[in-house]
């Protein structure tokens, strides 16, 4: 936009600088006529005669700024020329800036006075015709010129309307083009969110469950046999950075310029956000933190921050009216969660067997550790606990 704003802003300055030079062109050659002797054209005297050749010859340098303006000036003037000159023939110059003002009227004026011009300026110009034949000269060379000027805004017309075609058909093709970028941004962001969904559905899905026989093996194993428990713990561990980094990979293809990539993931450090926005939503929220906090692993801090939100968003979601409470307990061998809420109305029944639940259950099968969740005074309880032993930092 900037681009076409620029070059526009240069057209019209070359143009100006052009219709200057006319100006200074016509008005010269006019002037110097008149000082070379020829008093037949211009008529006398002298002063009269270079007054009227400036009259008629300069306005031109703006006749693509005020065209009806210039356009006046110069069909009064050559009207006065053809009067000084009589019974001679006027002079020439006067005639060719009229042509140009004409055709700048039909190239460049704006508004209701761009469909009456024609008329206006054929009315105004035929007196100026009239005299050049009362004063001597004929009709079969005054017809011509008047058809001529007429002519000339036709031109400038039609050169207008081709313009203005052509800068319709240039907005048209931009809109094309842009239109065009924004379906293929919206098939890429489609086929990333279809990537995104199987990505989830079936890889990250089936690694969890490996993690999660990794560890049911491991507990079930006879015996101490130390090499066996090494390769399960190492399984279970490489499964749990898979999908902390398959989450990462998610979020990429889920947003909509791969920025994700460089934001981090959210954490209890960032429950207080969490609180602050539920309590907006309508679910007053009570946040307490027991023990020191400190820098988890990523992947088990994640766990912590959704277990936390998902427990929220279904007493959000089931008991309106409720309040809640959320106590972390920061172990030396691992990390508490507590949620609670009470004095909502229940609604749609108990949400114990919803998809929340079990998405919590996998996140915390996932480093070994527990979960409880059940109705209790009157309101619900989620209670998890993530060890911290295995868990890569």
């Amino acid at each position: 936009m900037l681009e076409r704003l620029m070059s526009v802003v240069q057209s019209r300055r070359l143009q100006r600088a052009g219709d200057a030079v006319l100006a200074v062109l016509l008005g010269g050659s006019s002037v110097a006529s008149i000082f070379a002797g020829d008093h037949r054209s211009w008529g006398a005297p002298k002063a009269l005669a270079i007054s009227l050749a400036l009259l008629s010859t300069v306005p031109v340098a703006w006749r693509s700024r005020l065209p009806l303006f210039a356009a006046g000036i110069v069909l009064f003037a050559n009207g006065a020329c053809v009067y000084a000159a009589a019974p001679h023939q006027a002079a020439f110059q006067p005639f060719i800036a009229l042509t140009l003002v004409f055709y700048s009227v039909g190239s460049h004026a704006n508004g209701r006075l761009q469909s009456w011009s024609p008329v206006v300026l054929g009315v105004a110009a035929l007196p100026l015709f009239v005299a050049a034949v009362l004063h001597g000269q004929s009709a079969g060379n005054a017809i011509p010129n008047y058809i001529w000027l007429l002519a000339a805004w036709a031109v400038g017309r039609s050169i207008r309307s081709w313009r203005h075609r052509s800068g319709e058909l240039e907005l048209a093709n931009r809109e094309l083009a842009e239109s065009r970028e924004l379906r293929a941004q919206a098939a890429v962001a489609v086929e990333r969110g279809r990537i995104a969904r199987e990505l989830h559905d079936v890889v990250a899905h089936n690694v969890s469950m490996m993690v999660v026989q990794a560890g049911a093996a491991a507990r079930v194993l006879d015996g101490e046999q130390p090499n066996v428990r090494d390769a399960l713990e190492a399984i279970a561990q490489t499964g749990r950075d898979t999908v902390d980094e398959m989450r990462t990979l998610l979020g990429v293809l889920r947003s909509e310029d791969g920025s994700a990539a460089l934001q981090p993931q959210p954490g209890l450090s960032n429950l207080d956000q969490l609180v602050a926005g539920v309590g907006e939503a309508g679910l007053p929220v009570t946040l307490r933190v027991e023990g020191q906090p400190r820098l988890l692993p990523q992947a088990l801090d994640l766990s912590a921050f959704r277990i936390v939100q998902e427990a929220l968003t279904n007493a959000l979601k089931h008991a309106p009216g409720a309040r809640a409470e959320v106590t972390v307990r920061y172990e030396a061998a691992g990390v508490g969660l507590e949620i609670r809420d009470q004095g909502g109305v229940p609604t749609g029944g108990t949400w114990t067997g919803g998809h929340g639940l079990i998405g919590m259950r996998e996140r915390v099968a996932m480093f070994g550790g527990s979960l409880e969740a059940a109705e209790h005074n009157g309101g619900f309880l989620v209670r998890a606990r993530l060890p911290l032993e295995g868990v890569a930092p």
